[in-house]
């Protein structure tokens, strides 16, 4: 790494200056990065992709726009005269690259004759055409010696032209015709051409010659022969100046002969001119010149006029202007200009203008013998010289638009090659301060043949001495007129004074005049003719579409890395020389090699001032990486790499490491915020890459992948080898990068040490680093997506594509390489491809092992090793429906669906579909149902959707995609378990069924129960116990069966077969914790019935509760006292129900009513919101029961009302039924609460009524009743026996003792009739016989003498008590 000790003394160079240290700790890390950088991306990083792209579209953009149009160029100025000169030889702009002598044979003859001989160039066939004599030969130069020859006439020969062929008279072979003229006749020649591999690795083009028996005789010899696109033959006549046509077609016909030669300066011209003896002998055509792209074609005539014509219907043309006067048009533009005299003004020859050079329509050149350069392009207006024609609407004229004087300063030849280089070298030098000792500009006078070729010119001139010509060459000067942030030196050519300025200098004084290197060439011998080496195949292959920015063909820096030089051959009579134009980056690889034999490093500077920073970057990494392209000659068909030597590109990376300099970053604070952005300004290193890898697949980045083809299929739209170029250059460039990667890093002094790093800094270096490494994806993805269609293609790609389905047909269509590389279209449209090729394939019987390790190693990132898995997979279920052995079946689809699993992120669900058909078709369970529960986790991978399921599924979230996705996988597994099911069904097997079909559903069951995904299990119940399974899935009672019974949403359905799934599982208690739940829930819509059904299975289950169970056995007797409450309540609230149902439809009971269905309430409710505002006694004496609730306030009005509703209006004894009816049902439901049944004051009601109509009812009839409502005879006697006894009215009437005392004795006469009985509830051993005994005699003291019924009854009781006790 000497560069640097050298260069750091220069002017201009980076700043940075350790390299020692640097490169020391880079190499130690060298491998482990390129081990690194190698590996393969896992994920597809779409939008950093794109990213890379836009950098790569920027580029190119500024490609199309750093060099100024040939017309922006030539408007500035009227004329001009601004050349660069170098008096060295490494910045000749062109070189001599090799000569080849005439074959030996053809040389001994063409030498020991002294016939006429006549020589020209056919380079569109690689041949120089020779006639001696009559004989005509045609030399293949890229051969060398091969010589093809054509005898059959017998005239000499002057003049041979190739021109294309009218479609449909030859045979499809013949591609194009040699016009072969003598002085008398002139006759055609097919020619076909078929590329055969040459000598160094060079195509070369095999012809064949065909007679076509087509020849015209003529009275004039004719020469400058043109042809049409459209195969239509012109020509002029030597000797009279007239232009002909030669017209041929296929038959003889009514209106034509076969061939005849038209002559339209006669008769057959269609002109608006005046006819002023145009065809004259005093100035007649000398040449015509053709003009493809413009459909029109030049004649030049002796006397330096112009005219312009266009082929108009068959045997017609169209005369469409004439520009005459020319010399007084070019006085008027440069005036007093030496260069102009009427002597030397002397038109040689006129040039097309290639619509490519010139956007803004600069159209034709015509050029004098001394090197006058006349540029003419379409006026908006007349031209004022010479006379026009309106003939041809919307033709628009052509005119003078600015002379372009030969150069002033050339150097001689013999003088430039004189080594008089000083170290600085000669960049500024001016005419005036050349160091040359005898130094006289050279000045060209006579001009004999010259080429116009995209912006380059070459004219040839006779050497001062003898035998040698000197070659003229001139082109655009891209340092002076392109804007590439280069040092710009002082112009080199201080304009003379007869260069006129611009008339109105300000309107165009922005725009750059076109400056030009130029140059002399020494060529031994005497030139015969002259011509551009056809653009090579890879210039400009595609038709990018008219949006896409495209580059001037001047502008050689755009081109240099994807085309050859350009090339020049130069045919004299000793044989053959090519000029080659060097290019910039010749230039830049010259200065190295000299830096590194002399250590001289100021060329290098000068090329890095000249080009500035990024063209220079870009340029050092094509020498660094070896460039296909670097050697200036033409390549072998797929390019070798060029051979750069390893010290060669170790200072090519050692400049663009220091002229690359470091990325700044640029502050912005935007107002009112604390906050600020800003951007970065890349350094020289990031946009040198950008713009080498823009240019490297710029022939390709934005055309469409395919256009239509034969056959109606599609084909790829560029050319393989222009693919294979690309790839190799771009590979290149990436292990340059790959092992050299502190190419992007920065230097250690950027950091630390010296001073440390300002954030402002690190930003940039982020960015650069972040913007770096995305062009590195892009670049890795790009070579892929190459081998990715180099490999399609060699599978027939239109029949790949018309194998995909419609949609996928249309998306490739409509795809660019670029969408292929970075958008999401191309990775739908590659993953189809993909699959067509491997199902062919498959199809075809061949292993996809082959091609899927093609796939991965040259495209992994269009086939990952999960798709290929996949089609290793399908290739395996293939071989299982082939086979016969069962046992090898097994294996198959076993291996199968081990490969799904591992790539089942990558399947896609239709994909998935099908393979789960097939494994139904094949009765493979385990397939059918493990392979979509495999997808749903692999689809799932961050769980969203299982997120969302346990949320329980809310509306409007993001994540319900991600559930759907996992539930389209369950479904297909349900799927299969119908199948299953299906074939199952007695009259559905299959006819070939091999396995058991019962054996095949227990087995698919089982692996479906098997699973531990939760959410499948719950989707696997729900679709059982849709298909009514409930029972058969209670009695095995699955994992998650419990869980999933719980899970919202809760549905009735659900919590009956959890309550039911608990008692077959043995857990009553939590059986009746469900029930309650159920009777309780306000969800769901039960009846009052139902809920009272569920409280009372609760309290059934809640019974059966072991005492020993989980030590829960005070809680489980809380929530059975509980549940037991809950019951009675419930039962009150039906009771509540019944009693309202007749009047549910009276306006306040209505909507109460309804109420009272929808829940349960409890006591309290029931009592105030129903009991009490409907005043509903008989409810409120139930809740009061039921409560316990012991309010003598409120029992006591409720029973006062029972009475007095049943007395109300009615005759005693109707009342006295009444009573009875009421009051004996709810004794016998209530006695003995004192909550509901005060037995006092019902007593004290009874008597008190019975007392009141005494004559009326009969005695006991109060007692009685209290009896049969279930009160034991003790206590009504108790009580009966204290009113005797109270003297409290209405007792201390005497009346009314008496009365009671009747009672009393009815009373007991039951009591010891019951006793009696057998069985009966008041038992013989109770019976208190002795105080029976006292009180009869009690009450027969105190009786009225007058109540005999009641003594008998009294006395005999006496008699029972002593006959049974």
């Amino acid at each position: 790494m000497a560069l640097l000790s050298s260069m750091a003394a220069q002017p201009n160079l980076a700043s940075s200056s350790s390299s020692g240290p640097l490169l020391a700790s880079v190499n130690g890390s060298k491998l482990r990065q390129t081990q690194a950088a190698s590996k393969p991306a896992p994920v597809l990083d779409l939008p950093a992709l794109q990213a890379a792209s836009r950098v790569l579209q920027d580029q190119l953009v500024k490609d199309s726009q750093v060099i100024p149009d040939l017309g922006e160029m030539i408007s500035a100025a009227p004329s001009s005269a601004s050349y660069t000169v170098y008096p060295d030889d490494y910045r000749a702009p062109f070189q001599k690259r090799r000569h080849i002598g005439i074959p030996e044979s053809l040389w001994q003859y063409y030498t020991s004759t002294n016939l006429a001989t006549h020589m020209g160039l056919l380079p569109e066939i690689d041949r120089v055409w020779i006639a001696i004599d009559h004989n005509l030969f045609l030399w293949d130069y890229v051969d060398g010696q091969e010589l093809s020859s054509f005898t059959d006439q017998p005239d000499v020969i002057t003049h041979v032209a190739l021109v294309k062929p009218k479609s449909g008279v030859f045979i499809d072979e013949i591609t194009s015709l040699l016009v072969i003229c003598t002085p008398i006749t002139v006759l055609l020649l097919g020619v076909s051409t078929t590329p055969v591999p040459g000598p160094n690795n060079q195509t070369r083009k095999e012809i064949k010659l065909y007679a076509t028996d087509m020849s015209v005789n003529c009275d004039v010899e004719m020469s400058s022969v043109v042809g049409t696109p459209d195969g239509r033959i012109f020509m002029s006549g030597s000797q009279d100046g007239n232009l002909y046509e030669f017209h041929y077609q296929e038959k003889e016909g009514w209106f034509g002969k076969r061939v005849q030669l038209i002559n339209h300066s006669v008769g057959g011209v269609q002109s608006l001119l005046p006819r002023i003896g145009a065809a004259s002998s005093d100035d007649r055509i000398i040449s015509l010149v053709a003009d493809p792209a413009r459909n029109c074609f030049y004649s030049l005539t002796a006397k330096n006029t112009i005219s312009v014509w266009r082929t108009n219907g068959d045997k017609h043309v169209q005369h469409l202007q004439t520009i005459s006067n020319l010399y007084k048009a070019a006085q008027d533009k440069a005036p007093g200009s030496p260069a102009l005299t009427p002597q030397n003004f002397n038109i040689v020859a006129l040039h097309v203008i290639d619509p490519s050079e010139s956007r803004s329509g600069v159209q034709l050149v015509a050029m004098t013998t001394n090197g006058v350069r006349l540029y003419f392009s379409p006026s908006s207006y007349g031209s004022t010289y010479g006379w026009n024609t309106s003939a041809a609407p919307g033709y628009r004229s052509l005119s003078l638009v600015h002379v372009r004087l030969p150069p002033p300063n050339l150097i001689h030849p013999d003088e430039q090659s004189n080594p008089y280089r000083t170290a600085t070298g000669a960049f500024n030098l001016g005419p005036g301060q050349q160091q040359q000792p005898t130094s006289r500009p050279y000045i060209i006078t006579n001009l004999e043949d010259t080429c116009y070729d995209l912006g380059i010119t070459v004219g040839v001139q006779r050497g001062d001495v003898a035998d040698a010509d000197y070659l003229l060459c001139m082109a655009p000067d891209l340092t002076q007129i392109g804007s590439f942030g280069q040092v710009r030196g002082p112009q080199l050519q201080q304009t003379p004074q007869y260069v006129s300025q611009a008339y109105n200098a300000t309107a165009v004084a922005s725009r750059v005049p076109l400056t030009e290197r130029a140059t002399l060439i020494h060529i031994p011998g005497l030139t015969w003719g002259m011509a551009p080496v056809p653009r090579s195949k890879y210039s400009l292959v595609t038709s990018a579409p008219a949006n896409t920015p495209a580059p001037l063909v001047t502008n050689e820096l755009a081109t240099q890395f994807s085309e050859p030089a350009r090339q020049y051959i130069i045919l004299t009579n000793g044989g053959l020389h090519w000029v080659a134009k060097r290019r910039a980056v010749d230039a830049l690889k010259d200065a190295i090699e000299e830096f590194q034999v002399e250590g001289n490093a100021q060329p290098l500077i000068d090329l890095r001032d000249s080009y500035g920073r990024d063209q220079t970057c870009a340029m050092l990494l094509a020498i660094a990486s070896g460039n296909t392209f670097l050697d200036p000659m033409e390549q072998s068909p797929l390019g070798a790499m060029s051979k750069v030597s390893p010290e060669l590109a170790a200072v090519a990376r050692q400049a663009f490491y220091d002229f690359g300099e470091r990325p700044t970053w640029a502050e912005r604070v935007t107002y009112g915020t604390s906050e600020g952005s800003g951007t970065a300004t890349f350094s020289g290193r990031r946009e040198g890459l950008a713009l080498y890898f823009a240019r490297l697949v710029r022939p390709f980045w934005k055309v469409k992948l395919t256009t239509a083809g034969a056959h109606g299929l599609q084909e790829l739209s560029v050319p393989d080898d222009v693919l294979v170029i690309a790839q190799k250059n771009l590979f290149a460039l990436k292990e340059l990068l790959d092992t050299n990667p502190y190419l992007f890093h920065s230097a250690p002094g950027d950091h630390t040490g010296a001073r440390s790093a300002t954030a402002s800094e690190q930003e940039a270096w982020k960015a650069e680093q972040s913007s770096v490494s995305q062009l590195l994806s892009l670049l890795g993805r790009t070579i892929e997506a190459i081998s990715f269609l180099l490999l399609l293609n060699d599978h027939r790609l239109g029949e790949l594509i018309a194998q995909c389905d419609a949609d996928v047909q249309k998306l490739v269509s409509s795809l660019t390489f670029e969408d292929l590389i970075t958008s999401d279209k191309g990775v739908t449209a590659s993953r189809a491809l993909v699959n067509v090729i491997i199902n062919q394939q498959i199809g075809q019987q061949i292993s996809v092992d082959t091609i899927s390790e093609v796939l991965q190693q040259r495209c992994g990132s269009f086939c990952s090793t999960d798709d290929v898995m996949l089609y290793k997979a399908r290739e395996n279920v293939r071989r299982a429906v082939e086979t016969r052995n069962p046992l090898e079946r097994q294996t198959w689809l076993g291996e199968s669906l081990r490969l799904f699993m591992k790539g089942a992120r990558n399947l896609e669900f239709d994909k998935l579909r099908e393979i789960c058909g097939d494994y139904q078709q094949l009765n493979y369970a385990k397939g059918a149902v493990e392979l979509p529960l495999h997808c749903a986790q692999a689809f799932d991978t961050d769980l969203q959707g299982q997120e969302y399921w346990i949320a329980g599924c809310p509306a409007n979230d993001a994540r319900a995609t991600f559930w759907e996705r996992r539930k389209h996988c369950y479904e297909l597994v349900l799927d299969s378990l119908s199948v299953f099911e299906e074939r199952c069904v007695p009259g559905k097997q299959g006819s070939e069924q091999t396995d058991d079909p019962d054996a095949v559903r227990g087995h698919a069951y089982e692996l479906a129960f098997a699973s531990e995904d939760e959410m499948f299990h719950s989707t696997l119940y729900d679709w059982l116990i849709s298909r009514g399974m409930a029972d058969e899935l209670l009695e095995m009672r699955p994992a998650y069966l419990e869980a999933h019974l719980r899970r919202e949403p809760v549905t009735v359905e659900k919590y009956q077969l959890l309550w039911q799934f608990y008692v077959k599982d043995g857990q009553p208690l939590r059986a009746a914790e469900v029930l309650a739940i159920l009777a309780e829930s306000t969800d769901f819509n039960l009846s009052l019935e139902t809920r009272l059904e569920y409280l009372t299975l609760a309290v059934g289950n809640a019974k059966s509760h072991p005492v020993s169970i989980g030590g829960r056995h005070e809680t489980a007797i809380a929530f059975l006292t509980d549940l037991e409450e809950k019951l009675e309540v419930a039962q009150v609230q039906l009771e509540l129900y019944n009693a309202l149902l007749p009047r549910q439809h009276e306006p306040e009971v209505a909507e109460r009513f309804k109420a009272l269905s929808l829940r349960l309430y409890n006591i309290t409710d029931l009592y105030s919101s129903w009991a009490d505002p409907l005043d509903l006694p008989l409810i409120k004496l139930l809740i009061l029961h039921v409560s316990e609730h012991r309010d003598e306030s409120l029992v006591r009005p409720i029973w006062n009302r029972i009475f007095e509703e049943a007395i109300e209006g009615a005759e005693p004894k109707v009342a006295a039924d009444r009573i009875m009816a009421k009051v004996i049902p709810l004794g016998q439901r209530y006695y003995p609460s004192e909550s509901a049944f005060p037995l006092q004051h019902i007593a004290s009601l009874l008597v008190r009524f019975a007392l009141a109509h005494k004559g009326d009812l009969p005695y006991g009839w109060a007692p009685r009743i209290l009896v049969q409502s279930g009160v034991p005879y003790p206590e009504v006697w108790d009580i009966l026996h204290e009113m005797y006894e109270s003297q409290v009215p209405p007792f201390n009437e005497q009346a009314n003792v008496q009365a009671i005392s009747s009672d009393i004795a009815v009373l007991l006469t039951d009591w010891i009739e019951a006793a009696k009985r057998p069985q009966s509830a008041a038992s013989r051993e109770e019976f208190p016989v002795f105080r029976i005994d006292q009180a009869v005699d009690q009450y027969l003291a105190e009786l009225e003498p007058g109540r005999t019924e009641t003594k008998a009854a009294y006395e005999s009781i006496k008699r029972q008590l002593r006959r049974h006790w």
